[in-house]
């Protein structure tokens, strides 16, 4: 029999740590939490030092009750969840209800902090425990209180006045603000014309090269229009350009820190096109293990939420040994790099890094998945590039000058690639690409007459900001102190399953919904809302972490102004569920005035008689505020029951063909592709949408026949292997659509 249990939070967890344990000890997965806040009310007694009532999550009784039974057969039972407050609170939750079992003497209780799934580090977690963080836990019970009070006291008051089904959150509709207030932004943006006089000269030396006229008369130019720009090329074309200055310098570009859990979602988001919560899920996978062969359960890479880029003397050992031995000595510092960590960062953990250079990428490619093997090799070349030699590069600047106009061109090359060779950081918008870009320029002496060879014009306009992909979001949420390494996931996930924002090519826009109900809480809720508040909650959750503020005292700070805030909100907020507003539109039924409500896809026109005539429209809005009602397509089609026509109109799971005859007639039927089905070849492929309102295409038989794609059908035969239909797929990352077979052993594919 086992004389000690382990506790962890999952089964992935505790297989790979039952591995490097003996047989006289057990493991227990309590796959996740086991106690929370009721789903059915706030759960949260205000009057009394906001005192938390916690019950059992449904479903978890088992699983407890398996804790309880085994914790009274052991002398110590090791509480093992994952070292953040979110582990500490399941490992506290646990702790309570091993001590209040019934046991006449109750097992000795330890808590085994690790940052890294490795038989050393277990080992020493379970040799040398500690206790229970009070503090820790405090914190999270604190975010937890905070978080319910946030969303079971503003939310009803939206289902009142807009509609049933909306939240509001602390920190998520703090971040659908802030894509809100940048859509402001590119709305209001005016863009501006200018112009740049772009010339190609030969030298005494090859190569050609280009340079910019960026001084005229000693002034920096400003061309706003054609006009001008095509006088100084023909006043250009006149001069003699003579190379007046060199410059020539050395430059370092030194490597990026190992990855904290922000930077690593924004890599990722860059690189390899993953969402937040896609990123969390492959990483959580890789550091609770993954079978490599005959070593079983591995953990391949250390604790993924932290915003420490500390890294422990062993691995920073381990890694120079493997820059020698991979790259040369050339590639290897003198000494190691250390790191200095941004201010605010709790330096818990260490950065997520590989637990052991045994394990390269290439060694265990065979044993992951294509995505969890990208992910992985992207934590381990930043983690071997952050202990590299800086790259080194020559840089060059000519000065021309030609009478009153001044040209430079400028150019660089690389001299050593130095941590290059394994790793660059990507960049999230255009303005920040890589200098390496920069052409190189020939070897040329001060005083040259060069010959012109070229001379154009370029029209520009000035650009709007650019709206937020999830990588650059994740940062300016960062930056701003909103949220915590271990929420950025899923922030974004909730504000899209909301349907408050919309993602288009990768990019963040606010949907109508998203608007108006940021437009809403902005107003009745000013310091909820505050990026600067929220930011301090979240410097004064830190300071429950360390010790230096009780929990309540954090909650009172922000409640002292909360209740008040609720009070007036119940009496202004707009109702917008009630509210309509008058137009001089006729209803094509009765003749009556339409008026603006809003719905579940934002405005929409209704007939004034409303329920006496059930008339409705969809408009849009021009540059002047006016309405502009959208034409209903007309398909071609005709109702199966009345012989009228069918149109297409939308709903709350996408577009759909009713009848014109409505509401006499309510036929509706779903969208054809005109693409016969490949399984039963009787149906049609029709356009459908799951609750999620994620569009793909079944079979109009269903439920005879269940086929179902994801990707738009095509009514072309697979050249390859003969299959009925193509389908066409859209790639976020690299823009593209291609054509390819959808049968998995086919590997017809081309680019559209």
């Amino acid at each position: 029999m086992a004389n000690s249990l382990v506790i962890v939070e999952s089964p992935a967890k505790a297989r790979t740590i039952k591995k490097y344990l003996g047989k006289n000890f057990s493991v227990i997965a309590s796959v996740g939490h086991i106690m929370d806040l009721p789903q059915k009310e706030l759960g949260v007694d205000v009057e009394n030092s906001f005192e938390p009532k916690y019950v059992i999550i449904r479903g978890k009784s088992k699983v407890l009750k398996q804790i309880t039974d085994e914790a009274k057969k052991v002398s110590d039972v090791y509480l093992a969840p994952d070292p953040d407050r979110e582990g500490e609170a399941i490992a506290w939750h646990i702790a309570q209800k091993i001590k209040n079992s019934g046991k006449s003497k109750c097992p000795r209780i330890h808590r085994a902090r690790f940052n890294e799934i490795t038989k050393s580090a277990i080992k020493e977690a379970i040799e040398n425990p500690v206790e229970l963080d009070q503090n820790l836990f405090e914190a999270q019970q604190a975010r937890r209180i905070l978080d319910r009070l946030v969303g079971y006291r503003i939310s009803p008051i939206l289902w009142e006045k807009v509609r049933r089904g909306l939240s509001a959150g602390r920190v998520q509709s703090v971040a659908v603000r802030i894509v809100c207030e940048r859509e402001a932004e590119i709305d209001a943006f005016r863009s501006e014309e200018y112009w740049s006089v772009v010339t190609k000269f030969e030298g005494s030396i090859p190569p050609q090269f280009e340079a910019k006229l960026f001084k005229i008369n000693g002034k920096d130019t400003k061309i706003s229009d054609e006009l001008s720009a095509g006088k100084i090329v023909e006043e250009l074309k006149k001069q003699e350009f003579i190379l007046t200055d060199v410059k020539k310098s050395e430059r370092n570009r030194r490597p990026s820190p190992p990855f904290i859990t922000s930077k690593l979602q924004q890599e990722a988001a860059r690189k390899l096109g993953f969402t937040a919560k896609k990123t969390m899920m492959l990483a959580q996978k890789l550091y609770e293990g993954i079978e490599i062969g005959s070593d079983g359960q591995t953990g391949l890479i250390t604790y993924m939420r932290t915003d420490s880029i500390r890294v422990s003397g062993q691995a920073i050992d381990a890694v120079r040994e493997y820059i020698v031995s991979r790259y040369g000595k050339e590639h290897l510092p003198e000494k190691p790099i250390f790191y200095k960590g941004k201010k605010g960062a709790q330096d818990a953990h260490e950065a997520i890094r590989p637990t052991s250079m045994e394990y390269p990428p290439e060694v265990v490619a065979d044993y992951l998945d294509k995505d969890m093997q990208r992910l992985y090799e992207l934590i381990w070349k930043r983690f071997v590039a952050s202990q590299m030699n800086p790259a080194v590069f020559d840089q060059t600047a000519f000065d021309i000058d030609a009478g009153e106009f001044r040209l430079r061109a400028t150019g660089q090359v690389m001299r050593f690639p130095g941590f290059i060779s394994v790793y660059l950081e990507g960049v999230d918008d255009e303005a920040g690409k890589d200098e390496e870009e920069n052409p190189v320029l020939p070897n040329l002496e001060i005083g040259e007459r060069l010959e012109l060879i070229g001379i154009e014009p370029h029209q520009h306009f000035t650009q709007p900001p650019p709206r937020f992909t999830e990588a650059s979001l994740v940062k300016e949420l960062e930056e701003k102190g909103i949220g915590r390494p271990s929420t950025y996931a899923s922030i974004m996930s909730v504000i899209q399953d909301k349907g408050y924002v919309r993602k288009v090519k990768n990019r963040f826009f606010p949907s109508e919904l998203g608007k108006l109900v940021n437009e809403l809480l902005v107003k009745n809720f000013p310091r909820i809302l505050d990026v600067g508040f929220t930011a301090r909650m979240e410097e004064e959750l830190d300071e429950v972490e360390e010790g230096k503020l009780t929990w309540v005292a954090a909650l009172n700070d922000f409640y002292d102004s909360f209740e008040s805030q609720l009070a007036k909100a119940r009496e202004n907020m707009r109702d917008v569920k009630r509210q309509t507003i008058d137009t001089q539109i006729k209803c094509d039924l009765c003749g009556k005035n339409m008026v603006i409500k809003w719905g579940r896809h934002g405005e929409f026109l209704a007939c004034s008689q409303y329920p006496d005539c059930r008339s409705t429209k969809e408009f849009t809005r021009n540059e002047e505020d006016d309405i502009v009602i959208q034409k209903t397509e007309d398909t071609g089609e005709v109702c199966d029951k009345c012989g009228k026509a069918m149109l297409i109109k939308r709903g709350r799971f996408g577009e759909f063909l009713a009848c014109s005859g409505y509401p006499e007639c309510k036929n509706t039927k779903s969208i054809s592709t005109g693409v016969k089905c490949p399984r039963c070849g009787k149906g049609e492929l029709v356009q459908k949408t799951t609750r999620r309102a994620k569009m793909f295409y079944g079979c109009s038989r269903y439920p005879e026949c269940d086929y179902a794609t994801w990707d738009r059908p095509i009514a072309e035969q697979c050249p390859e292997c003969g299959f009925p239909i193509l389908v066409e797929k859209y790639s976020k990352k690299s823009g593209e659509s291609t054509i390819s077979c959808p049968q998995k052993e086919c590997h017809y594919k081309k680019t559209v």
